[in-house]
């Protein structure tokens, strides 16, 4: 039996592990970047397939398996790439099974709709603004902030990738933190207090992407905290609902 398994986040990784250690089927893992394969275990049940893939060839790699089912583990904020996984299944009439995350708990901070709300909210105020949104979310940034040279700051992943789009964008490469997270409290706390941070810009994307932590950590220094909500209410399984239900219903 094989399963088809999109996502190069922690909850894929997890997933991806519980299947490989009950050795009852081989699952084809798909991440867009080779970040996200680093992540995927390299397990003897599992075949990794690296690289943005296109809708035809989604189509072919349906064609030539059969998949008991489709798991979604991609990140709570990638919509786009949800809605092609819905609309692949539909195509082959196979079930989804969709990773959600923990949001984490409510708190004092300011909510934005998209990154461009989060962008324009932090141009009025004044300090050192430290984003830890990702580089896509970047050049809205750029675009709203006449002193971004001067003030922001970005944590991105620490690959070549997300390097080069950082500094392109014209971010002094002494304003770049390339790490790989999730970060404790204690780094978080150390690190706005190094750059003197006045503005926090963090997405709420749950206790495995380390939002918690970021909270506390912002609460705890003073620093206000712009929050990019989820883009829709989710709906899908915590890991242990999806361990339990590709179990009893396919025996895996």
């Amino acid at each position: 039996m094989e399963v088809l398994l999109f996502g190069g986040t922690t909850e894929g990784r997890q997933l991806a592990e519980w299947l490989d250690g009950r050795s009852t089927c081989n699952v084809v893992a798909c991440t867009a970047t080779e970040y996200g394969a680093s992540l995927m275990p390299e397990g003897s049940n599992i075949a990794r397939v690296v690289g943005p893939l296109s809708r035809e060839d989604k189509y072919e790699l349906m064609q030539r398996h059969d998949f008991a089912c489709i798991i979604d583990a991609t990140h709570p904020y990638a919509e786009h790439i949800s809605a092609s996984i819905d609309e692949l299944a539909r195509s082959f009439a196979k079930d989804v099974v969709r990773l959600t995350r923990e949001t984490g708990p409510a708190g004092a901070w300011i909510s934005a709709a998209n990154a461009l709300e989060a962008a324009r909210t932090v141009a009025t105020r004044e300090g050192v603004v430290l984003l830890t949104t990702g580089t896509n979310d970047l050049p809205a940034f750029v675009e709203a902030m006449d002193d971004y040279r001067e003030r922001l700051y970005v944590r991105i992943l620490p690959t070549p990738e997300s390097l080069a789009r950082t500094l392109n964008l014209g971010i002094p490469a002494s304003h770049v933190i390339a790490m790989q997270g999730p970060f404790s409290t204690q780094l978080n706390r150390a690190l706005l207090k190094e750059l003197h941070t006045k503005v926090l810009v963090t997405k709420r994307s749950g206790v495995a992407g380390g939002f918690n932590q970021k909270v506390q950590a912002a609460h705890e220094c003073g620093v206000e905290l712009v929050v990019v909500e989820r883009p829709r209410k989710e709906r899908g399984l915590s890991l242990d609902e999806a361990q339990a239900l590709l179990e009893e219903r396919y025996g895996l």
